[in-house]
């Protein structure tokens, strides 16, 4: 048996809040993603998602549970993942090449040697001939392209996505899904992604992952046996719909308790 890449095993954290009360968020979440394989998360607002994700890149420690990477405790460690947050943080002063090569530099390597690497991988991202601009000058989706080259150019063992086309327009999302499942195939990374897009967790994932209302947990894994590539017309298939529909039925769910739990209690 393959032995998962990334696994989660009974994760649970509370934050200790003023006056000696507590806060559970994540509470007993366990899942594995196999060598090359892309799993998207899903679940209502509020519900621990970002908190568990910062555990798996190793910038919180859990209460309880373990991260493991080929099978090895990684929990609190951040050097075996390559994370990418909702925006793309590119420095305004420095150009394309200097932002896709700071990962490299930080780490140590001199800057001559980062930024040849960072450039060998400009043409696979579509940003040949962009070297030398700024973050400005640059489309919303290519700052994109150019924040996840920063994130895989420092080859770790797995990729985390947190949002990464949240704040794109419609287009430009859909353009930036379909170049994604492209680039994942070809380099067989090991993807998890956070987004709250029902149908970007479909097109692009393997597994999708629906978490419960706060404290969260596993509510559903679901396997997407959708042929690949992914061309865009799969949305409007029959089979993309019963997905769609298992998942925003279970969301729901989840996401009523989610406001049940914010509403007053009477006296």
């Amino acid at each position: 048996m393959v032995e998962p890449k990334i696994e989660l095993r009974n994760l649970a954290k509370t934050f200790q809040l003023a006056q000696g009360q507590s806060r559970h968020v994540v509470d007993n979440v366990s899942f594995s993603a196999q060598p090359g394989e892309f799993v998207a998360v899903i679940g209502p607002s509020g519900c621990g998602k970002s908190t568990m994700f910062n555990i798996m890149a190793g910038l919180e420690t859990p209460t309880s549970g373990e991260v493991l990477v080929d099978g090895k405790v990684v929990t609190g460690e951040s050097e075996h993942f390559a994370y990418m947050p909702q925006k793309d943080l590119l420095f305004p002063w420095r150009t394309i090449l200097e932002n896709t090569a700071l990962g490299l530099e930080v780490r140590g390597m001199k800057k001559k040697e980062a930024r040849a690497k960072a450039a060998d991988l400009f043409a696979t991202f579509g940003l040949a001939g962009f070297e030398n601009a700024h973050p400005f000058e640059l489309s919303g989706g290519m700052r994109q392209r150019a924040a996840l080259l920063r994130t895989v150019v420092q080859s770790r063992d797995v990729l985390l996505l947190d949002e990464p086309f949240g704040a794109l327009d419609s287009l430009t999302r859909l353009e930036m899904q379909s170049w994604l499942q492209g680039v994942w195939s070809e380099n067989s990374w090991t993807a998890v992604l956070i987004t709250h897009d029902i149908r970007e967790a479909i097109y692009l994932a393997d597994r999708v992952i629906v978490l419960s209302a706060r404290p969260t947990t596993v509510r559903l894994d679901i396997k997407i046996d959708l042929p690949r590539p992914r061309e865009v017309g799969m949305i409007t298939t029959p089979q993309f719909a019963d997905y769609e529909k298992e998942l925003i039925d279970t969301l729901h769910e989840e996401s009523r308790k989610a406001m049940a739990q914010q509403m007053p209690t009477a006296v």
